[in-house]
């Protein structure tokens, strides 16, 4: 009898429980020398906006709004157009804010939203520099007749110079000690202007992104955030390619990595030969089914001074191991199961399979060669 009463109690508590309305959070406000005003509730998307709720301020400057998310959410609470405040609402808070409608962007208190306050010093501490800024763009005009300008205009140059660095300092900074922290998107998107952002550090924007990525996976500030840092980090895998290029003199980057056995094989051992340099992996299925041409292309070609340098991305050794003895792949294959990751990124490599076809001299002259194009190419070196 008492165990079919606490299973009817455990029911209950499921039932109660799950007929429960999402927790909202309140934003509770009082703005002085405003009443009778509106003031709206806006939802701060990726490229727009979304109305949320409007509100007429009362007689003693109250107004509130209650809504509900399951993540943090940027949110504007505007007086006009350009008139606004920008925060950071979780749910199940409770917000508390007081200003007075003439400084009301600029000077304002809130309380009960960690995330709110931290975009608040975000903002506030960017509009500060801006302000410096502009202060030593305009000492130019003021001081356009004073003999010693050129003097003057290099000390400001360095004032200037100066308070962009200490913003950026800060903002990258604030990156990497708030990595879980929502706000980090907005410190990110932050720019002096319409060309330059703030943080220019591609490690701490990586590191964000990622972390945001697995904590928020479906917010849509950090898909944006996380899908811009993807093309970010290709381009800059692309520029440190040819910034190689031009520093040695070669286009090839160094690959040393271990065979099957153990034995470290680098990539330049093979010069004086044409050497296809393959990206793959064992569990790729498209990876699989180009091998098959490899063997062909190799068994044709090998003793006219091809080889092939075949580098997994795979992370599991008995895979790799167990699709190179079914595949009879032959030829060099190296990996070090950890991704390949150096050679991978000196390669610029975006998916698999890839390859770069390498002359005698180590020089790439040709890439991504499958099928009859990989035959035709080595045909015509190869006579």
């Amino acid at each position: 009898m008492k165990r079919i009463l606490w299973v009817v109690i455990w029911a209950l508590m499921f039932f109660v429980t799950g007929c429960q309305k999402p927790v909202k959070f309140e934003i509770n406000g009082k703005i002085t020398n405003a009443s009778g005003k509106m003031i709206y509730l806006e939802e701060l998307l990726v490229s727009t906006t979304r109305p949320v709720d409007s509100a007429q301020i009362g007689k003693n400057g109250e107004f509130r709004f209650r809504e509900h998310v399951s993540i943090p959410t940027f949110y504007l609470l505007k007086m006009s157009d350009d008139n606004f405040i920008t925060l950071l609402v979780d749910s199940a808070e409770v917000v508390t804010l007081k200003a007075d409608a003439a400084n009301y962007s600029r000077d304002y208190l809130i309380e009960g939203s960690p995330g709110s306050l931290l975009v608040k010093e975000l903002t506030q501490r960017l509009n500060n520099t801006k302000l410096k800024l502009d202060s030593i763009r305009s000492l130019s005009t003021l001081y356009a007749d004073r003999p010693d300008l050129a003097q003057l205009q290099a000390q400001w140059n360095r004032d200037y110079e100066k308070i962009v660095q200490d913003q950026i300092n800060y903002s990258t900074s604030f990156v990497s000690e708030h990595p879980f922290s929502m706000a980090s998107v907005l410190a990110l998107y932050q720019k002096f202007d319409d060309e330059n952002y703030v943080v220019r550090d591609l490690h701490a924007l990586r590191v964000a992104a990622s972390a945001l990525n697995s904590f928020y996976p479906s917010s849509e500030h950090v898909k944006a955030l996380y899908s811009n840092t993807l093309q970010l980090l290709a381009r800059e895998r692309s520029s440190k390619v040819r910034q190689f290029i031009q520093e040695q003199g070669e286009n090839s980057p160094e690959v040393v990595l271990p065979t099957p056995k153990g034995n470290q094989v680098a990539l330049s051992s093979l010069r004086g030969k044409y050497v296809l340099l393959h990206f793959w992996s064992a569990v790729d299925q498209n990876s699989r089914i180009v091998n098959p041409v490899l063997v062909e292309a190799y068994q044709k070609y090998k003793n006219k001074g091809f080889e092939i340098y075949q580098v997994s991305v795979d992370r599991n050794r008995a895979e790799w191991v167990d699709a190179i003895d079914k595949d009879k792949l032959v030829w060099t294959n190296v990996g070090d199961m950890e991704g390949s990751t150096p050679a991978v990124l000196n390669y610029n490599i975006q998916t698999v399979p890839y390859n770069y076809l390498l002359d005698r001299e180590g020089m790439i002259i040709a890439q991504n060669l499958a099928g009859p194009a990989l035959d035709k190419v080595l045909a015509s070196v190869l006579k």
